[in-house]
């Protein structure tokens, strides 16, 4: 059947799956909005700024593993957009961003509201297209998609100019192209069956290429085979449960004390799905030192990039422990596994927590296994990982290799659209400031959604390394700002609660709990409470500073 382009890209979205978008409508999206409307089947999430949208996009596709789908105007509503394409680039989420643009005619004039997305978006991509053929909608649309959640996920853009949504083309429904890894050879997987079994110390470090291959099922049998701790990077929360006596932590900068003295004894660590940023690996001169280093990775640029792997596999994670799982030898390292568990018990019971896990804490009571727990990026974020349990993969939201503050709101967003549970969302108030904005998205789809706000009136985490490396010369991160958080939620038609010390976190937490829509709870905390363990940066796992 014949269909105009902004028909057939609907058609293909539906193929796809697809059930929600998130965006913002433009005098060049207007083909598509009307296509969108005339269709009626799709959820729309209509967000304040594109911005927003692109995070909330990552937020769904965190939280399902599906791909996540954003949709902007041409010029400013495409350029809204690459921030959140850039923080989905940097932790392989799946995201297809579509923008509208100038029609064919029209490009490269500088024409109202022209740029070139495709090119400002190229270097955070796996792949972009400007589609200038109307017959070639359907299959650039089908082949983003697939490009979006195969191999090593990541985001793809669609430009589609307006005369392209415009024109009409022959339709014809086709499944989507599933994405099936390749299994890995016996003879692929000798010299890490080797490294592994002739291992007296092993440690696995577990990282966001894990939950994106879907193998935490597959990593639990692997450590309890070869009687290994297992330390998750920030994106790898999740994939190992927090709860079972082999788990170390966080490993890393704001690393646990037990990971970093577990990584320093250990003479085999296994890499899963982890790219050794400088937050993970710190000095990498020094990361691999009298250590075997065996790395699983999908990405063939992965492989010693950062750090030269002794041994290195590159398939899908969950492929290569399903195929090593039979190959390997039972070994319990029970001296191991006691000298490893004595070093998480020192921590408990000398780590001085900040006031901020007292409330995270208080925060566990009203959640379960499944609820989906967003952050943005700051102190908050690194508490929130320190002291939070993360049971399942797919329930810890946060930006990790970009960094960007402002991610929270339209994450969560994103998060409770998709799962329709009750979400959490821990922030701060630097990272608030920059996309309170969304607040009325919440409001406006009733989304149960719980904001947890870390309110020390500073940048935070900007104010620790001043404190640290800049004889504390506090400049320009003392916010001082004069918002009351209660009165803003209310006038954005959400509640609003105030926690002004952590013995009463308990009862507040309960009233805002138990509402419907989303709360806002203002979290008195101090101005120079830290963050630690902490390692200098640049430097390695034995100089981890515990006391400021």
């Amino acid at each position: 059947m014949k269909l105009s382009g902004a028909q057939i890209l609907i058609q293909c979205l539906k193929e796809q799956g697809v059930d929600t978008i998130f965006g913002y409508p433009g005098g060049c999206v207007l083909d598509i909005y009307d296509a969108i409307y005339r269709d009626g089947t799709l959820n729309h999430v209509l967000t304040a700024h594109e911005q927003g949208a692109a995070h909330a996009a990552d937020g769904y596709a965190r939280a399902t593993g599906k791909t996540g789908v954003c949709l902007a105007t041409s010029g400013p509503g495409a350029t809204n957009l690459v921030t959140g394409i850039a923080t989905a680039y940097m932790d392989s989420v799946p995201l297809v961003a579509i923008t509208g643009n100038v029609t064919v005619s029209n490009l490269g004039r500088d024409s109202f509201q022209e740029v070139d997305i495709a090119g400002v978006t190229m270097p955070v991509t796996k792949h972009n297209y400007i589609v200038k053929d109307i017959c070639k909608l359907a299959e650039t649309v089908r082949e983003a998609f697939y490009i979006a959640n195969s191999g090593r996920k990541g985001p793809v853009l669609i430009d589609i100019p307006k005369n392209i949504q415009t024109e009409t083309a022959e339709y014809e429904e086709k499944a989507p192209q599933a994405y099936r890894p390749k299994p890995v050879a016996a003879e692929a997987l000798r010299d890490a069956v080797r490294a592994i079994d002739g291992a007296k110390r092993p440690l696995i470090l577990v990282g966001g290429g894990a939950i994106g291959a879907g193998a935490s099922e597959n990593i639990l049998l692997f450590a309890k085979k070869i009687g290994a701790p297992v330390a998750s990077t920030l994106m790898g929360l999740g994939a190992y449960p927090a709860s079972d006596e082999q788990f170390l932590g966080l490993v890393g900068m704001h690393g646990t004390d037990a990971s970093a003295k577990a990584f320093l004894r250990a003479d085999t660590v296994i890499v899963l799905g982890m790219r050794f940023s400088d937050r993970v690996a710190g000095d990498r001169a020094k990361f691999r030192d009298r250590k075997t280093i065996v790395q699983f990775d999908i990405d063939a640029a992965e492989i010693d990039k950062n750090v030269k792997a002794d041994v290195s596999v590159m398939a899908d994670v969950n492929e290569i422990l399903r195929s090593l799982l039979p190959l390997i030898q039972e070994n319990g390292h029970a001296d191991w596994l006691k000298e490893v568990s004595a070093y998480k018990e020192y921590e408990k019971n000398t780590a001085l927590p900040p006031a901020a896990a007292a409330i995270i804490t208080a925060a566990q009571k009203f959640t379960d296994a499944d609820t989906p727990v967003a952050t943005d990026v700051g102190q908050h974020q690194m508490w929130t990982a320190q002291f939070y349990p993360f049971e399942k993969p797919r329930t810890f939201i946060s930006s990790g290799g970009l960094g960007t503050m402002g991610f929270g709101m339209g994450a969560a967003i994103g998060a409770c659209t998709a799962t329709g549970k009750k979400t959490v969302l821990m922030t701060g108030d630097g990272s608030f400031h920059m996309n309170l904005n969304e607040l009325c998205t919440a409001v406006s789809h009733k989304l149960p959604l719980v904001i947890l706000l870390m309110d020390n009136n500073t940048l935070g985490m900007v104010r620790q390394w001043q404190t640290l490396f800049y004889g504390k010369r506090y400049s320009q991160t003392t916010l001082d700002r004069k918002t009351d958080y209660v009165k803003l939620a209310e006038a954005f038609g959400a509640k609003g609660y105030v926690i002004r010390s952590a013995d009463e976190a308990e009862s507040v937490l309960a009233r805002a709990f138990e509402e419907d829509g989303p709360v806002l709870v203002d979290c008195k905390i101090g101005i120079d409470d830290k963050v630690l363990p902490m390692i200098a940066p640049g430097k390695s796992f034995d100089s981890i500073i515990t006391k400021i």
